[in-house]
C-alpha cells in the first residue's frame, strides 16, 4: 500500500489506482461544516474514494458557487477556522487514502507558505489544491510545497492557452486538475462539451493523473466523464446533500453510486 502521508503520496496513490484500470472518485467536503463533521471522511473512504479534499472555508470564495459558499459561510458562522480543522483532521485515523487540501491563498499568505505546508503536513494532509493561483505567481509555493512533502495541484480550464497548458501539466503535482467549463463550481444538468476536448488537451502534454471536476452531479455525468479523465471530482453535489441535513450514512450512498458509474465505464468495452 502506498505511504499516503510521504512526499509526493498523492501522485503514487492516483497512479497506482489508475495504472489498474480504476476510474479515480475524489469528493470533497466543507471542514468544519458540521459537529462531527469528519465522520464524513470515513464514509467517503468506504464509499470508494480514491482521494478526499478538504475545503478550509474563506470568506470570499471566487471560484465557488451557490453551495459551497453557503457551506463555507456555515462552516465560518460555526468558528471553523484553518488552525481548528487541522487539529481535527490531526485526530482521524489512516482512512487508506490522501486528504488534499482546497482553499484559496489569501489562508496561505496569512501565516506564510513555510507555516501553512508545515500545517498540512502534521494534520495528515498530502495534497493541496489553490484554485486562485496562477502557475506564472505559483514559484514559492511550489518549492515550498514540494520540500514539505506536499502535493501541490494546478487547474488548467477550457480557455487555457496551449503553452501555459503545457506548463501547468509539468509543473502540477499529485494531478492535474480539469476545470470542465469556464464559470463556477456547482451542479448542472450535463457535462460541459468542453470538458473532452480540455482533458483531451491536458493528456497530450502529460501521463499525470487527470481529475475533471465542475459540475459533476450524477451517476451518468460521472461515467460520461470517465471516459475523458482518470476520475471526477465531486463537490456541490456532496455539499447540497450536506445542506440539506444528510449524514454519513446517506452520502456514503451517494458516493457509491458515482463508484459503480465509474467501474461500470472502466469495465465497459473499448
Amino acid at each position: 500500500m502506498t505511504n499516503i502521508l510521504a512526499p509526493g503520496a498523492v501522485e503514487r496513490h492516483l497512479r497506482a489506482r489508475r495504472d489498474t484500470g480504476r476510474g479515480l472518485l475524489m469528493p470533497y467536503v466543507t471542514g468544519g461544516i458540521a459537529p462531527g463533521w469528519t465522520r464524513y471522511l470515513a464514509a467517503f473512504a468506504e464509499a470508494g474514494a480514491d482521494a478526499i479534499e478538504v475545503g478550509l472555508p474563506f470568506s470570499d470564495p471566487t471560484l465557488d458557487g451557490v453551495t459551497i459558499q453557503q457551506a463555507s459561510e456555515m462552516a465560518l458562522a460555526r468558528g471553523a477556522g484553518t488552525r481548528q480543522i487541522l487539529a481535527d483532521l490531526a485526530e482521524v485515523l489512516d482512512l487508506g487514502v490522501p486528504l488534499v487540501a482546497s482553499t484559496y491563498y489569501n489562508l496561505v499568505l496569512h501565516d506564510g507558505p513555510e507555516a501553512f505546508c508545515a500545517a498540512l503536513r502534521r494534520a495528515g494532509v498530502s495534497g493541496l489544491i489553490v484554485p486562485d493561483l496562477p502557475v506564472h505567481e505559483a514559484d514559492e509555493l511550489t518549492g515550498v510545497a514540494a520540500a514539505a512533502g506536499v502535493d501541490l495541484a494546478l487547474l488548467a480550464s477550457p480557455a487555457t492557452p496551449r503553452q501555459r497548458l503545457a506548463e501547468i501539466s509539468r509543473r502540477s503535482r499529485g494531478f492535474v486538475y480539469a476545470v470542465s467549463l469556464m464559470g463556477t463550481t456547482g451542479e448542472r444538468a450535463a457535462l460541459a462539451a468542453s470538458a473532452a476536448e480540455l482533458t483531451a488537451r491536458i493528456r497530450r502534454a502529460t501521463d499525470r493523473p487527470v481529475l475533471l471536476g465542475f459540475g459533476i452531479s450524477t451517476p451518468d455525468q460521472a461515467r460520461e466523464a470517465g471516459r475523458h479523465a482518470d476520475g471526477v471530482v465531486v463537490g456541490a453535489a456532496v455539499m447540497r446533500r450536506v445542506l440539506d441535513g444528510a449524514g454519513p450514512d446517506d452520502l456514503r450512498a451517494f458516493l457509491a453510486t458515482l463508484r459503480r458509474a465509474l467501474d461500470q465505464e472502466c469495465d465497459a468495452p473499448r
